[in-house]
């Protein structure tokens, strides 16, 4: 099982009393891993704003983007493309974080910071990457949290055609190991046109934290318990 962390000394508030119509909940805070855990469980995620040193925004979408399991779309052209991939997991997290943060990607906003604190998550179980590979290369990934059934993912890059959508694939046959064990989801933060054509759809804020409790008590799948 994952190492718990100290509790942070922050608080981030009833999640129902949100404003409902601002994605935007908190500035400030840390980025500490009992900071983040907290976070998570109250549906909350962090991202840089302004310029470095300037206080962390907290988000917690009033539409939220997820994937449920069992609405993963694989056309054909991306079942060829998950066959000539190997998925591997968390052999190389700091390096597909760095690719995520990679400055020259446009609307990057992966910082150092945020790098480093996911990097401690990681070492503690927390935080983990999925990576597609070819030719023992490096060519796609992803990262995020997984908190029980809940996968909270934070970016994603590709170096090859569709590499990011079969790191997704293999998440998601990840995720679904064991999944009579509890309900599971992957939490993509906003959905955008091109993950809606995968499968991605959005809940409102208030659906998707009523769904936190019973995914939080869902085992984690056995191909990311690592420890």
């Amino acid at each position: 099982m994952p190492v718990e962390p100290p509790t942070t000394g922050w608080i981030f508030g009833d999640p129902s009393a949100h404003d409902e119509t601002d994605d935007l909940v908190a500035i400030g805070a840390d980025l500490e891993p009992g900071t983040l855990l907290e976070a998570y469980r109250h549906g909350i995620f962090p991202m840089p704003a302004g310029e470095p040193g300037d206080p962390m925004y907290w988000f917690s979408p009033v539409r939220r983007g997820v994937l449920r399991l069992e609405d993963l779309r694989v056309p054909r052209s991306l079942r060829r493309s998950c066959r000539d991939t190997e998925i591997r997991v968390d052999t190389v997290f700091a390096e597909v974080v760095e690719a995520c943060a990679d400055p020259r990607r446009p609307h990057g906003w992966i910082s150092e910071d945020v790098a480093a604190a996911y990097q401690r998550l990681h070492a503690l179980g927390w935080a983990h990457s999925v990576e597609a590979w070819q030719d023992d290369e490096l060519v796609g990934g992803l990262y995020g949290l997984a908190i029980g059934g809940l996968f909270a993912g934070e970016s994603m890059f590709h170096r090859a055609r569709d590499a990011s959508k079969v790191a997704l694939v293999g998440l998601v046959d990840l995720l679904r190991e064991g999944s009579a064990d509890g309900p599971r989801l992957v939490d993509v933060q906003w959905a955008t046109p091109h993950l809606e054509s995968l499968g991605i759809t959005e809940i409102d804020r208030a659906d998707y934290l009523a769904a936190l409790p019973e995914l939080f008590a869902t085992p984690l799948p056995p191909g990311l318990d690592l420890r």
